[in-house]
């Protein structure tokens, strides 16, 4: 499990620590590095898959993630032309990858023989990894069919283009974390298991899934079911975007087991705040089940399902981290900061940072006001 990450001179970061846990939530406002420190552990995968420990250069865009060339990637206050990503795991293990930044090309430059990292061996590396980013498939009519990436890798896809072929494949297979199985599910088999958690979503919906080899798709198809009651099956587009946006989430959540990493950005899109909660609660599940995960969010109701999961002893505090990024100007310089709020058992949190969370008292606040004041 990664216990830190340590970025030199990498996009706004000039030097800063980041600390991880078992689940270790990123929040802000919008251009403040919360998806800078996703991507540097991304930009590591992608030129590992692409043979990163044999190679001199390592190419800054790829299928994980598009930075472009080095002048987009370097540091504007570095006072060298070097980058650093370290990454510290269980035991205080830690391992650096360094980089010589060439401005106008699309790739760094190794620095630092690292082809006997052991790191190599943790889930960033592995097919025990999940990734989603924020720009996910919306409802369609069909989805991909890729035995390289679905079997083969044990992928749902950043955008989750391959989740009605992996449920369809993996979807008999039980979920080993036990404590994220739903009471209310029909088995423990990994389609029951989705469906019930998206009964949180939209209630009663029921998946039916049909792949069509000669054409290399997947149809996703969904029921409502109420006691004798089935509806018709209605396509994707036909049933709301909560659901399409939530799916990949939940199946990558509920198909990990422990040692597993999942980095997902914004999993509350496009949900009810009920649901939002039920995300959170999911992600502290997961967490307690020995699955580290790194979450981008802007929502407070996901937060509140953390803490509520906290309060409810499912998961422990100290392994929940809260980082929230801002900007302060220091020696007339503009520098990205992290303010780490701590949680106790009780779900409470030691100290609130401006813009952390706190629209809704603004809101009210200015709401009890007299008019015209």
């Amino acid at each position: 499990m990664l216990r830190r990450v340590r970025l030199r001179n990498f996009k706004c970061f000039r030097e800063q620590d980041i600390s991880l846990s078992g689940l270790s939530l990123f929040t802000g406002l919008n251009g403040m590095g919360k998806s800078t420190v996703i991507q540097s552990l991304l930009l590591l995968r992608q030129s590992f898959l692409d043979g990163l420990s044999g190679t001199n250069n390592i190419e800054l865009n790829g299928p994980l993630v598009a930075m472009g060339t080095g002048k987009d990637v370097l540091c504007e206050t570095a006072q060298d032309e070097s980058i650093e990503i370290l990454l510290e795991g269980n035991g205080g293990s830690a391992y650096s990858f360094v980089f010589d930044c060439v401005r106008d090309a699309d790739v760094l430059q190794v620095t630092k023989s690292i082809s006997d990292h052991e790191v190599f061996s943790d889930a960033l590396f592995r097919s025990n990894f999940h990734y989603l980013q924020a720009e996910r498939l919306g409802p369609r009519i069909s989805y991909a069919l890729s035995d390289h990436h679905v079997r083969g890798r044990h992928e749902i896809g950043a955008s989750g283009e391959y989740v009605g072929h992996y449920l369809k494949h993996y979807g008999e297979e039980p979920v080993r974390a036990k404590c994220m199985l739903h009471p209310d599910a029909k088995s423990d088999d990994l389609a029951s298991q989705v469906e019930a958690w998206l009964h949180h979503i939209s209630p009663g919906v029921e998946l039916n899934i049909q792949t069509y080899r000669d054409m290399d798709v997947v149809s996703l198809r969904y029921s409502y079911v109420d006691g004798t009651y089935r509806s018709n099956q209605y396509r994707s587009t036909s049933v709301g975007f909560g659901i399409s946006y939530v799916l990949p989430v939940i199946t990558a959540l509920l198909s990990s087991t422990a040692g597993s990493l999942v980095l997902v950005e914004n999993p509350e899109a496009h949900l009810h705040p009920s649901g939002q909660v039920s995300m959170g609660r999911l992600l502290a599940y997961a967490a307690a089940a020995g699955i580290q995960v790194i979450v981008e969010t802007h929502s407070d109701h996901v937060l509140n399902g953390v803490r509520v999961a906290v309060h409810s002893g499912s998961i422990e505090p100290e392994h929940v981290t809260f980082h929230y990024f801002g900007r302060a100007l220091e020696d007339d310089t503009v520098r990205c900061t992290v303010v780490s709020p701590i949680i106790d058992r009780n779900g409470r949190l030691d100290i609130w940072p401006d813009g952390f969370f706190d629209e809704w008292d603004k809101s009210l606040d200015r709401l009890l006001r007299p008019r015209g004041d």
